[in-house]
């Protein structure tokens, strides 16, 4: 099995059994037949039957239904098993990291990453958001809780602002625990009230489930493959 986490700054992917991922550049103009040459070159030597897509960007029925906001263009109705010559499961890069993270009941997974990524999990079904781009403030969450956001903002008042929306999104989700994951989960010296930091590490558990009959998640409206 073969895990492939696309985010907006980096490709990473990691086969099962493997210890250290390996990763090459993304960035705003990647298209998904870079991708795909992308981790056929990275992958080198290692072998594989079967892959797990996260992107960021929504999926439904394991199809691409709208181009990612940071990436380039292409992605939908891109055939990803014609290209890798393998067969394919595709998920939202937020879905993916919350299966990995997921350990029961009713969880809200929400990724502080290039956006914020967005998933509840309810007893197994699972539901890819994207409550990123609703209305808050001025702009949307994501601009406000985004790694730009942080970098623009400073990391007081972002982490302040991670602390209000975490605060708004669990009072209208009701979960029983948050999950934070993304890199911007380990620029948090604190953390909000029932959440806990999420290692990137269990996108490529997510990726791994996927394949696994014991832990198979069952699609919520969102759709998975």
């Amino acid at each position: 099995m073969l895990a492939i986490d696309v985010g907006g700054s980096h490709v990473k992917l990691l086969l099962h059994g493997e210890r250290e991922p390996r990763r090459f550049d993304s960035g705003p103009d990647l298209t998904p037949e870079q991708m795909v040459a992308g981790v056929l070159d990275a992958a080198e030597g290692w072998s594989w039957d079967v892959a797990t897509i996260g992107l960021p960007t929504p999926v439904r029925g394991g199809k691409v239904i709208a181009e990612p906001v940071n990436l380039g263009t292409g992605w939908v109705g891109f055939d990803f098993e014609g290209a890798l010559g393998k067969p394919v499961k595709v998920i939202n890069d937020a879905a993916m990291q919350a299966v990995g993270s997921y350990e029961g009941g009713r969880m809200l997974f929400l990724g502080l990453g290039t956006g914020l990524g967005s998933t509840l999990i309810v007893d197994g079904i699972v539901e890819p958001l994207e409550l990123g781009h609703l209305p808050y403030r001025k702009k949307t969450f994501e601009e406000y809780v985004s790694e730009r956001a942080r970098k623009r903002r400073g990391k007081k008042k972002w982490r302040a602002s991670v602390f209000d929306v975490v605060e708004r999104l669990a009072a209208a989700m009701e979960p029983d625990y948050v999950v934070l994951g993304g890199g911007g989960a380990k620029e948090l010296d604190e953390l909000p009230p029932n959440s806990r930091r999420g290692g990137n590490e269990n996108a490529f558990l997510g990726g791994f489930r996927m394949w696994e009959p014991e832990w198979t998640p069952r699609p919520g409206v969102g759709g998975l493959s």
